[in-house]
């Protein structure tokens, strides 16, 4: 049987990628963390994804590959940062450039309101939110990183900006056909 737990987290502290220690409650583990359930969040929603929804799946699971790449990245000390390999535990602004395009194709599906989009048309949309506003909390928690001037390349900031776009869109268009999405009811 292979045993999953060393012990050594028992004093609330974590093992970074590349060597040394850190609090378990402090910003880089905080963020990685973050960016752990933002992936799965949007792997419940890929289970939520109809045999018609194949597509959208797919994309859902290739972001969610490269969130733990990002996560990869946060989980490596700046001063290792020479060790990590592009695409694989870094970010490249390859990877970033090519969210632009998946998010024009999901927009250039679905119309959008003139006014705020209230979650919830949909299951699989409302779950889809909810993990782009975790990759939100993920990128504020990079920005206090960068703030500490503990982060080796902004890539990732820009990355997290459209990997969250990214999830707005998908969520769009998981909703397209719900007519009375947009209508901004209110109680009476």
């Amino acid at each position: 049987m292979l045993k999953i737990y060393t012990k050594k987290g028992d004093d609330g502290t974590t093992g970074l990628w590349y060597g040394g220690r850190v609090e378990k409650s402090g910003l880089r583990t905080d963020a990685y963390g973050t960016l752990d359930e933002a992936s799965s969040a949007l792997g419940v929603a890929r289970a939520g994804c109809g045999s018609d929804q194949a597509d959208l799946a797919a994309d859902i699971l290739a972001l969610q590959n490269e969130l733990f790449v990002a996560g990869a990245e946060l989980a490596t000390a700046p001063e290792a940062a020479d060790r990590l390999e592009d695409g694989v535990s870094r970010i490249t602004a390859e990877m970033t450039d090519a969210l632009d395009s998946e998010i024009d194709k999901y927009m250039s599906q679905v119309e959008l309101p003139p006014k705020f989009v209230i979650p919830g048309g949909t299951a699989l949309s409302a779950q889809i939110d909810l993990a782009r506003t975790i990759v939100r909390r993920a990128e504020r928690a990079v920005v206090r990183i960068k703030i500490a001037d503990e982060l080796a390349s902004d890539e990732i900031l820009r990355f997290l900006n459209r990997a969250s776009d990214l999830c707005f869109a998908m969520a769009r268009f998981a909703d397209k056909d719900d007519p009375e999405l947009f209508e901004g009811r209110r109680r009476k």
